[in-house]
């Protein structure tokens, strides 16, 4: 048995040593940045952003393009403000110009690759040097941290294709560094549940990570067949939207707290709560998060507001000012924790979440799922697929208690909320499958 301790001080050290990685000096300065002032910390993000804009000036002619075509110089970029005068980058335009977007001086075969379906389905291609990889996985172990894990305690991961050590080097650094156990949620039944809790038992993990629904799916399963041995100290959830009667059933389960976590693919970790559950601190020395309305303009603290995110840190591909496609609520507060990272509160969906209704209202489908599951009693499940401005499916889990009463008070509820205007199909089915990256989706709209 190795002791987590000597994975944290010898092993991890001694291996990250060897690669040549900087990824431990530059998380001690990140467990050191985060309580600073918000002003403080908010001269770090000026600075860097500064610098990526000389940066980009000098050497990414696809972004110079577009600066020069919106009328802006390199001076434009005078006070923090000035980041608005910049166009905005959507998933479309990246798709585009994915080759045009890599900075001179960089080549694709010798960067990191990655692929993000998102909630359209079509790929995205994203390139990063390793030395930003590391500093990204650097603030990921900051935040880990909030959930009383510490580096070198084996992790128990719910995931979807989970990637399992293959190489020599990878089952070394699983073993001796940093150790994993996985229930991939590509196939979840009541044996993987069983092998992933002799897994936990055999490996002791101190923490339970995966996607929310995941987790929720998983405490069912742990709750339904008496399973004692998977017993978290920490849960993190993260990479869709953690529904707050699925964060109660998991709590539950395994009497301990879920800090939540938001991020993406694209410019990693986003926001994420600490210990006091008080709002998701913005990952602000890696980042500028602004939150605006359609118009483009800043919304008022506690209003949602379509997320745009400048990464700080990734040169080889930059984004800047890039419309991720949530929306998400920036909060005015100071967190209890004594941290400066500013605060937004939940993010309320995906812009391809929400549902439209005849008049051009949009409803926020993961809020109407929560509204309805609060509702209707006897619905353990419900998907919505809004496939036409005027057709509507619902795909329903049912519970104990459901029956064909519930059916048509559930149709009821939507056709009214619809104005009598949609065709309410209301499917039962034994559940709802992920999608190909082990994600759920609970709100589709194709109109």
């Amino acid at each position: 048995m190795i002791f987590p301790a000597i994975r944290r001080n010898f092993f991890e050290p001694m291996f990250l040593w060897k690669l040549g990685s900087s990824k431990l000096s530059y998380w001690r300065r990140l467990e050191k940045t985060q309580y600073l002032s918000r002003q403080e910390l908010e001269e770090i993000q000026w600075r860097r952003l500064q610098e990526l804009w000389d940066f980009i000036w000098q050497h990414n002619q696809f972004y110079r393009n577009r600066f020069l075509a919106a009328g802006l110089t390199r001076e434009s970029l005078a006070i923090p403000q000035d980041i608005t005068k910049l166009p905005i980058i959507t998933k479309q335009e990246i798709r585009a110009h994915t080759e045009a977007m890599i900075s001179d001086g960089y080549c694709e075969g010798n960067l990191l690759h990655f692929k993000t379906g998102g909630s359209t389905g079509k790929a995205l291609d994203i390139f990063i040097t390793e030395k930003c990889s590391e500093q990204r996985n650097a603030c990921a172990r900051r935040h880990d941290r909030w959930t009383g894990w510490e580096p070198g305690e084996p992790i128990g991961v719910v995931w979807g294709n989970p990637k399992l050590p293959v190489t020599f080097r990878e089952k070394i650094q699983d073993r001796l560094v940093q150790p994993y156990i996985y229930l991939d949620t590509m196939a979840v039944t009541e044996q993987s549940v069983r092998d992933f809790a002799d897994s936990w038992k055999r490996v002791g993990p101190t923490l339970l990570y995966g996607h929310a629904h995941s987790l929720f799916i998983l405490a069912c399963f742990v709750e339904q067949l008496g399973l004692a041995e998977i017993a978290p100290e920490g849960i993190l959830s993260t990479s869709m939207m953690l529904l707050s009667h699925e964060r109660k059933v998991i709590e539950k389960v395994f009497s301990c707290k879920v800090i939540d976590r938001y991020g993406c693919e694209e410019v990693s970790l986003i926001g994420c709560e600490c210990e006091r559950h008080d709002g998701m601190h913005l990952n602000t020395e890696h980042l500028v998060i602004e939150f605006l309305r359609e118009d483009g303009m800043q919304v008022n603290p506690g209003e949602p507001g379509q997320i745009v995110v400048t990464d700080l840190m990734n040169r080889a591909m930059p984004f800047v000012r890039y419309l991720v496609e949530d929306v998400g609520v920036p909060l005015n507060r100071q967190c209890p924790c004594g941290r400066g990272l500013p605060l937004m509160g939940k993010v309320e969906g995906r812009v391809a979440d929400f549902l439209e209704k005849p008049d051009g209202t949009r409803i926020a489908g993961i809020s109407l799922i929560e509204n309805t599951l609060t509702r209707i009693p006897g619905i353990d499940q419900m998907q919505i697929i809004q496939e036409k401005i005027d057709s509507i499916t619902l795909n329903v889990v049912p519970g104990l208690q459901f029956n064909e009463q519930r059916k048509e008070e559930l149709s009821m509820y939507f056709r009214e909320l619809f104005d009598g205007k949609a065709f309410i199909h209301v499917m039962v089915v034994d559940e709802i499958l992920p999608e190909k990256s082990g994600k759920y989706r609970f709100s589709i709209c194709l109109v």
